[in-house]
């Protein structure tokens, strides 16, 4: 194929893959556009076959490692977990919206950083609206935290989310050196958010609650912690011994599965129904097609803009590219093709593009799934999200916690080592 026709080719069919998963016309999954678009630019030879085989085996592991932490987020909702986290939240805010805010930012940060922002968005935002009214606070400061914390909160481990997975391969570094890396970022982030938000929803925190009455709080879902902290630690020890740590998300998968298939809990169909299979053929077929837009010329515009060495400002400018371009063309296909171009500058060039491609899409709806997600989410509650509220809290808080991560990752390189 012309290469002229190639590039305009797979810019069309990117834009309309984008498009069809903010939109998604008549409900259908992200992947009905997205896997013809991806057989489209292979067929047309947009991009070789060899080439796209060899892509699907690289997001491989990467997808079945997201397919194991769905149904372990899904497995540990179905056990309790976050009804519990509720009924803790409402009983230890004692009907103080300040007070109730500040467990949401912990209780979003945990829950985001083991089992993913997919749990946070999904699972914990509908309690988090049950948690409010109980109390009679109003809710939107804290169902607006729990989008802005599936995306912030993100980074701390290579499990927090899609696009840390794809970083984590790309960088060569363990698991407990990404972690360690990235603490000091996630809790920098998270402060100038949490602040952030006291001051800009002054007003509804101030509005007043009152205490739940007096109920027997759930009981705690031991067997789904204790294997959570085991899958935590299976990640610590696969990364360390060479294995690749989705062996790890699926042994806790099983272990919380076939409990609750014997208990009869869940169904098998369920259980694929918690994997997401139709995401995952998503997340496969945009890889393609991302890969045909890089390599029909996007690698080369790119390539200009990308500042060499990983010192203070080049760690800015990689994460205000980033976060831009997860603004433009949505943070997956923005660490897609961003990728290849900073892993050879090493680990902090990567981790400086993950914090823009993380915290970035807080600024608008379309730079995130998990934001269109969460605002399903929140229609389906009878709650009103504004665009122009939405877009002014980003304003204030995107760009200082970005800045805020970036210092602290550019200390985190200079103290520990592995820029």
């Amino acid at each position: 194929m012309n290469p002229q026709l190639a590039e305009t080719l797979s810019a069309a069919l990117l834009v309309l893959v984008l498009a069809c998963a903010v939109i998604r016309p008549f409900g259908w999954p992200e992947a009905v556009v997205a896997v013809p678009a991806a057989a489209l630019v292979i067929a047309t030879g947009a991009v070789s076959f060899d080439d796209a085989l060899a892509e699907a085996e690289r997001l491989g592991p990467v997808i079945g490692f997201l397919a194991a932490v769905l149904v372990l987020a899904q497995l540990c909702d179905d056990e309790g977990l976050f009804q519990a986290c509720g009924a803790w939240m409402a009983r230890t805010a004692a009907g103080r919206p300040r007070r109730l805010l500040a467990q949401v930012f912990l209780a979003a940060s945990a829950i985001t950083a083991v089992l993913s922002l997919d749990a946070t968005v999904v699972l914990l935002t509908p309690v988090v609206f049950a948690t409010a009214a109980r109390i009679g606070a109003r809710p939107k400061p804290h169902v607006y935290a729990c989008t802005h914390l599936s995306n912030t909160a993100s980074l701390l481990l290579p499990v927090s989310n899609l696009t840390n997975l794809l970083a984590f391969a790309a960088s060569g570094l363990t698991f407990t050196r990404f972690a360690a890396l990235m603490a000091l970022p996630w809790v920098a982030a998270i402060g100038v958010e949490y602040l952030v938000f006291r001051r800009f929803f002054a007003t509804d925190l101030d509005a007043g609650a009152q205490a739940p009455s007096e109920t027997e709080p759930p009981q705690l879902p031991l067997f789904a912690l204790v294997t959570v902290g085991c899958t935590l630690a299976g990640f610590v020890l696969t990364s360390v011994i060479g294995i690749d740590p989705a062996w790890a998300a699926l042994a806790g998968a099983l272990a919380l599965a076939v409990r609750a298939l014997i208990r009869r809990r869940t169904t098998p169909r369920a259980l694929v129904r918690a994997a997401s299979v139709p995401f995952l053929a998503f997340v496969l077929a945009l890889g393609i097609v991302v890969l045909a837009v890089v390599d029909n010329g996007l690698d080369d515009a790119l390539g200009h803009l990308i500042p060499e060495g990983t010192g203070l400002p080049a760690l800015l400018a990689l994460a205000a590219l980033a976060a831009v371009l997860a603004n433009v063309i949505n943070n997956l296909p923005a660490v897609l093709v961003l990728l290849p171009l900073t892993a050879p500058s090493g680990p902090g060039a990567v981790l400086a593009v993950l914090l823009g491609v993380n915290i970035g899409p807080n600024l608008t709806y379309a730079g995130s799934l998990a934001t269109l997600l969460w605002r399903r989410i929140v229609h389906a509650h009878d709650g009103e999200v504004e665009l122009k509220e939405f877009t002014r809290l980003g304003v204030y808080a995107v760009p200082a916690s970005l800045l805020a991560a970036v210092l602290a990752l550019w200390l985190s390189l200079t103290v520990i080592g592995g820029g």
